[in-house]
């Protein structure tokens, strides 16, 4: 029976009187006395369990599979020591959580060197001025295929109105597609230029089989996140409807679904009211785009039901892509509610603001001696020894090149490189994601959130910004990108630092779909970035430098 997850055990949560000596000493934010100290330390080791029946080698935090979930309210700082038991050097990334001025806490190789094997690093961050349903997972090799994934919630604080009732109850589900296949065989795979085979089964919350139990007349919020590796899912409760309240940080419009799609790497929180009669239902998250759907199902229960589930699976949505472009024009900005901060969502006019410049970004599968790449604009990323964010700091030469790719996309041949982007602190962009292939693609950024303002078939020309949503929309920090379309979103470049935009699809992440952002200002301030920690691990060429 899954229950509401209780807090670590290993979590201590301390009220500090912030004062100028703890700042410098864990370099994290200049927080006022109400801002939390919330402590964990996390050990990851393998294990072995059977989640589609068959025993394999997992990720474990702690112990647990998935990790534990992480809850926390808006602007308390995180003190996470993570203890890596594994054989391979590790990293975990905070998928949403914008780390202000903080990109030295990112998780991703462009930012961090990996913790080595029987080795520790401590993150410390704040969830600054957030609220909503987020995730971890690692970042490096293929280790998220193996797990060490979990749910992150942040909660808003007290004074703060959300808009709508507090729920009965709240439930987190982590939803992805799933591999019997060991991770580094899976990654031995992509080394040798093959791609990823089809996923063996869907899992939710790490099982086949799962049991969510509420009381009759009672309203819950299930907090649904796709933490699978490659494959977009549409989620269903079997007599129920979904209201949609939050994706990713952001209060909705509260539009009433049947099912809903979630692709790689995304979030949605819905409320759910278990007014049927009293019985058990099924839950389910099935495959969308695949010519073979792979179903998981789990069940609710009402706490007075004497009758087990029955009947078939409902069935999901037999339209594809137009059904679900147009589900997701239907995602709109509450603009009257507050989000973590008091004053309402709507109150930050995105539309009226004019555009520093405009990014189109095309991605592309092909062979680069004989093996199988992805790209972006003819780049196919490749990672560099040393951190792209310790090279700019420390003003190492040779490991990236501001120039390495176009800002739009070009017909020359496709070459490796380490490609970073160069912007302005302060620029409001346009980023056009143009997906000129028959598979869906699923686009991440981290250390913001954006507008999505647009989706659309066939080539994305300027004529378009005539359908753009430039009242309403949500923002968020994964936005899909269908077969032969385009999807375009807006910027807001508030936040100093190396920025990882890559693809949540992770084979094609890891063979090369991804870049940075280097988002930099002249000034060094406080106000615009926080110094380089002291702990920071060094690797590659910045051995030797002191932070």
């Amino acid at each position: 029976m899954v229950a509401l997850f209780l807090a670590d055990s290993m979590e201590k949560s301390v009220l500090l009187h912030v004062f100028v000596g703890v700042v410098a000493l864990l370099g994290i934010s200049l927080v006022t006395a109400d801002d939390p100290y919330r402590y964990y330390t996390w050990t990851v080791t393998y294990g072995t369990l059977s989640p589609l029946g068959v025993p394999q080698q997992v990720i474990l935090i702690n112990g647990q599979f998935p990790g534990p979930r992480l809850d926390v309210v808006t602007n308390n700082n995180i003190i996470l020591n993570l203890i890596n038991k594994l054989d391979q050097p590790f990293l975990i990334t905070w998928n949403g959580i914008k780390q202000r001025k903080n990109s030295w806490q990112d998780g991703v190789l462009g930012t961090n060197c990996p913790i080595p094997p029987n080795s520790n690093y401590t993150y410390k961050f704040q969830a600054k001025d957030q609220i909503g349903t987020f995730t971890y997972f690692p970042s490096t090799l293929l280790h998220k295929a193996a797990g060490g994934f979990g749910g992150l919630n942040v909660y808003e604080r007290p004074q703060i109105p959300i808009p709508f009732p507090n729920p009965d109850g709240d439930f987190t589900l982590l939803v992805g597609d799933w591999f019997k296949t060991n991770h580094k065989t899976l990654q031995q795979s992509l080394d040798s230029g093959k791609s990823l085979p089809f996923p063996d089964g869907v899992l939710i919350n790490g099982q086949a089989q799962n049991t969510f139990s509420g009381d009759q007349g009672k309203t819950y919020m299930f907090r649904i996140s796709n933490v699978g590796l490659s494959t977009s899912l549409n989620f269903r409760i079997q007599g129920h409807t979904l209201k949609l309240v939050e994706v990713e940080g952001s209060h909705t419009i509260q539009n009433i679904y049947d099912s809903l799609d979630v692709h790689v790497g995304q979030s949605v929180a819905v409320l759910v009211t278990l007014n049927q009669p009293p019985k058990d239902y099924y839950i389910v998250a099935s495959t969308r785009f695949t010519r073979r759907v792979l179903t998981a199902s789990a069940v609710l229960h009402y706490s007075n039901s004497h009758t087990t589930v029955s009947g078939p699976l409902p069935a999901g949505p037999t339209y594809q892509i137009h059904w679900s472009m147009q589900q997701a024009r239907t995602f709109r900005w509450n603009l009257t509610a507050s989000a973590a901060r008091p004053n309402p969502q709507g109150s930050y006019h995105y539309g009226k603001i004019p555009l520093t410049k405009t990014i189109v970004l095309a991605n592309s599968a092909l062979l680069i001696n004989g093996k199988q790449r992805y790209a972006v604009n003819s780049v196919s990323y490749i990672n560099s020894d040393t951190p792209l964010k310790l090279a700019d700091y420390f003003n190492i030469p040779g490991i990236f090149n501001v120039d390495s790719i176009q800002t739009l996309p070009s017909n020359g041949s496709t070459y490796l490189a380490t490609s970073v982007i160069p912007s302005s602190l302060h620029d409001f962009i346009e980023v056009v994601f143009q997906n000129n292939e028959n598979a869906i693609q699923s686009w991440h950024l981290d250390g913001y959130d954006f507008w999505v303002v647009g989706y659309g078939s066939g080539l994305w020309t300027p004529a378009k910004r005539g359908t753009y949503n430039l009242d309403d929309a949500l923002t968020r920090h994964t936005a899909q990108v269908y077969p032969k379309s385009w999807t375009t979103i807006l910027v807001s470049l508030d936040n100093q630092g190396m920025w990882n935009l890559r693809s949540a699809i992770w084979e094609r992440q890891y063979l090369g779909q991804q870049l940075y952002l280097r988002v930099w200002t002249a000034v060094h301030s406080l106000a615009n970035e926080y110094n380089i920690p002291s702990n920071a691990l060094l690797c590659g060429k910045a051995v030797g430098q002191h932070p």
